[in-house]
């Protein structure tokens, strides 16, 4: 590209994150690979860490053409692949189509922080290679039995307009009850999908963890996940809605860890500004007060649960200051 501009500071952080969770995934993706005894799944996430590694060194030679230090993100000395397998029965894939759904959302966020035609088609290729191995990994879990399709409905035969008052009450002054609509209850189903997979996660990072501090951080978060199904659950039962029962994988009695605390710790991180948002989009889009009160308090729960987190990681000096905004006013003293 000729004359090509500097990075700008957009640029550099959407940069820094995207190392951040790509080094992740890629260590995440080795023990996963190296445990797996599944053929398809397994040629499935080589596939994937193929595709990413240049990726990754890609983000690393801007930083370096820029002159600026490369992150220090997550290495070798963050998995450990000897360690006996911690998950089984699909967890591996179920996993990575949720670290999946987040990518998604950041690369679209991120491509629109670009402005150098690069670094957009750097996150457009993201983009599309996310949602390929994001639909074969939807596909492979659903053909093995593992993963569950929503519920059916009987499709609407006419155009209906919102007419009554109390439409975004869950009942009206006369005790009729409106029925969720399928907006609401697709958010609702993901939140207890997500939550599934992420308490199998969590379950197993607070048996392998070696901080007796991180450990009980993990123990807590499985309580909050547990909770939130269990309150989601009950908000589909009073609507006569089955509870999908999405399997999550399973956790054997392995007590040694495939992570260091440190990437156990940012992976939880991440799942929990995941399920924040999650909260948000379904509070956004529902039209029944009962819900978003719901949603509130989750919301308050994980983000308080998510800044624990981050305090565990300062404490430990894991937690990686991301590049900050130019500070001129030292200079003017």
């Amino acid at each position: 590209m000729a004359n090509k501009p500097k990075l700008c500071s957009t640029e550099i952080g959407a940069l820094w994150m995207t190392y951040q969770k790509k080094t992740v995934i890629l260590r995440m993706l080795e023990y996963f690979i190296a445990k797996s005894d599944d053929k398809k799944a397994k040629s499935l996430m080589e596939g994937l860490w193929k595709k990413l590694k240049p990726k990754v060194k890609k983000i690393e030679d801007l930083f370096r053409e820029e002159g600026a230090a490369i992150p220090i993100g997550f290495s070798s000395d963050d998995v450990f692949t000897e360690a006996a397998k911690l998950y089984d029965h699909g967890f591996d894939i179920m996993f990575m189509r949720v670290l999946k759904q987040i990518s998604m959302g950041m690369y679209t966020l991120h491509l629109s922080m670009a402005y150098r035609e690069d670094i957009v088609t750097l996150y457009s290729e993201l983009t599309a290679l996310t949602q390929t191995y994001y639909n074969e990994f939807t596909q492979y879990l659903l053909t093995s039995g593992i993963l569950p399709r929503p519920s059916y409905i009987s499709v609407p035969e006419s155009v209906e307009f919102i007419t009554d008052k109390n439409y975004m009450k869950s009942s009206s002054l006369f005790g009729t009850k409106r029925t969720l609509s399928t907006i609401e209850f697709a958010y609702l189903y993901h939140s207890i999908e997500t939550n599934i997979t992420g308490m199998q996660m969590i379950t197993g990072f607070a048996q392998t963890a070696h901080d007796e501090k991180v450990r009980k951080y993990f123990q807590k978060g499985k309580e909050l996940s547990k909770e939130i199904i269990i309150e989601t659950s009950k908000l589909l039962q009073k609507d006569d809605i089955q509870v999908p029962a999405t399997p999550g994988g399973t956790i054997t009695n392995s007590q040694e860890a495939p992570f260091s605390d440190k990437l156990m710790l940012y992976c939880t991180y991440l799942l929990s500004n995941f399920g924040l948002g999650g909260q948000g989009f379904g509070a956004a889009f529902s039209m029944r007060q009962d819900l978003n009160l719901k949603s509130g308090v989750f919301a308050k729960d994980v983000y308080g649960y998510a800044r624990e987190g981050v305090d565990l990681m300062i404490a430990n000096n894991w937690m990686e200051e991301p590049p900050h905004m130019d500070q001129h006013d030292d200079l003017l003293k």
